[in-house]
């Protein structure tokens, strides 16, 4: 894979990932309502994706050693990706019922980090087992910090 689409992939879907499974357990965790979480998919899926992509687009500038091409395919990678992984989300929102649908959540992104940070360990000729739990504690610090940050909210606010 090109170097351009390997970074939007890598970053758009693990951003994509972490970020909207943080949300749906948050918001859910706070609300206990539909509506908020769909809202918050979309808006990750539109601005975070957009603001990520330009995030990459500069830190791919700085470092003065891609052509603008590689540049701009980055930017564009980073936001496609990122915005086909955050709607994925959507379809557990849309299809269970509300508690359900974050646990299906919940394992639809850890599955779908686990097996990228397997497919990374192959590539690097690495244990895929220590990739793996490092990108997996990593996503359930987010999950579990994002419920409590939820339930603060919810008793504070609510």
């Amino acid at each position: 894979m090109k170097h351009p689409l390997k970074t939007g992939f890598s970053f758009g879907s693990t951003s994509g990932i972490i970020t909207t499974v943080g949300l749906i357990v948050g918001l859910h965790s706070g609300t206990h309502s539909t509506l908020p979480i769909i809202g918050g998919i979309l808006t990750i899926a539109i601005a975070d994706s957009l603001s990520d992509a330009l995030g990459i687009h500069i830190s791919e500038e700085s470092e003065s050693k891609h052509s603008s091409k590689e540049v701009w395919e980055s930017t564009i990678s980073t936001f496609l990706f990122k915005f086909v992984f955050t709607l994925t989300f959507i379809a557990p929102i849309l299809s269970f019922q509300l508690s359900i649908a974050v646990v299906v959540s919940v394992i639809w992104g850890l599955s779908l980090l686990s097996f990228f940070s397997y497919q990374i360990a192959k590539e690097r000729k690495v244990k895929p087992w220590r990739v793996v739990m490092e990108h997996l504690i990593i996503a359930l610090m987010v999950i579990v910090i994002t419920h409590y940050v939820g339930d603060w909210i919810n008793l504070t606010f609510g």
